[in-house]
């Protein structure tokens, strides 16, 4: 099996539903090499995360995703080989943390309202985790069988326009690029497709992001196909920007990706991973 490599991977620490030793394991079976923890404003599954790769021989990057306003959507920006210890840093992302616990009441009072027994304790308990967001208030609106899958729970209920979706504080894009910077990481733009922009549109929100310090793109996802593959490989090399890929691994809120093949055709060359590790030394 040929070596591979995942940069975009979610625990229990989070909004995945396996912890980092578990996610590791299935990282071995599937031939990866090397893999980021991309938990969301979050980095205490890192420590279990380099165990576990000790153990199996797997490469761990400490690495983060932030979520940041763009407009009516998000822009989600990943950081790669910070210092996931940095006091100043992590007291960045326990504010984000905090911003969730003042939205997701809300959001169960919406639920509440349109006749969804709910409690934000029963959220809390089976999240376990201070990263707490919408991805576990719908897997226990699955447990309860008032939806029967995660896609089901954000179409009807929790993305935005739906009627329990409630808006939170984020920072700005170059904010965060700017909190990654400060704990010497490599900030990437996740998913660029997700901006809802294309063409010279895309082109541009990132020529504007590489001047507020952004470094890389996520070209390599799980829903990119070959075409927007190469759209996006073209603007990262008119950009002069990284080129990384991952699977956004969550476990169950999304049952088709798996780690490290997606869908099942996704390729993340490992060769992306050295010129990573020298923008992050540099």
């Amino acid at each position: 099996m040929a070596d591979r490599l995942d940069l975009h991977l979610h625990t229990t620490h989070s909004d995945g539903s396996l912890p980092p030793s578990e996610v590791l394991a299935l990282a071995h079976k599937a031939g990866v090499t090397a893999l980021a923890i991309t938990d969301h404003d979050i980095t205490t599954g890192l420590p279990e995360a380099l165990e576990a790769g000790a153990r199996l021989g797997i490469e761990i990057i400490p690495g983060v995703e932030i979520s940041s306003r763009f407009g009516d959507n998000e822009l989600h920006i990943l950081g790669y080989f910070l210092d996931w210890q940095d006091q100043a840093f992590n007291h960045k992302l326990a504010r984000l943390r905090a911003s969730r616990h003042e939205r997701n009441p809300k959001i169960i009072e919406r639920l509440r309202a349109l006749g969804q027994d709910i409690t934000y304790e029963e959220v809390r308990q089976l999240a376990g985790t201070e990263a707490v967001g919408r991805p576990h208030i719908a897997r226990v609106l699955m447990d309860k069988g008032y939806v029967k899958s995660a896609k089901e729970a954000f179409d009807r209920f929790l993305a935005q326009g739906k009627p329990a979706y409630v808006a939170r504080e984020l920072p700005e894009p170059a904010e965060a690029i700017a909190w990654i910077r400060a704990a010497k990481g490599v900030p990437v733009l996740a998913h660029p497709l997700w901006a809802k922009k294309d063409g010279e549109g895309l082109f541009k929100l990132c020529e504007t992001l590489k001047a507020e310090g952004l470094g890389g793109m996520e070209v390599h996802y799980s829903t990119h196909n070959p075409r927007q593959t190469a759209e996006l490989l073209d603007i990262a090399k008119r950009l002069d920007l990284l080129v990384t890929g991952g699977s956004d691994f969550h476990g169950i809120t999304k049952p088709d990706i798996e780690v490290g093949i997606g869908r099942g055709g996704l390729t993340v060359p490992v060769k992306l991973l050295d010129p990573l590790k020298k923008a992050a030394s540099a």
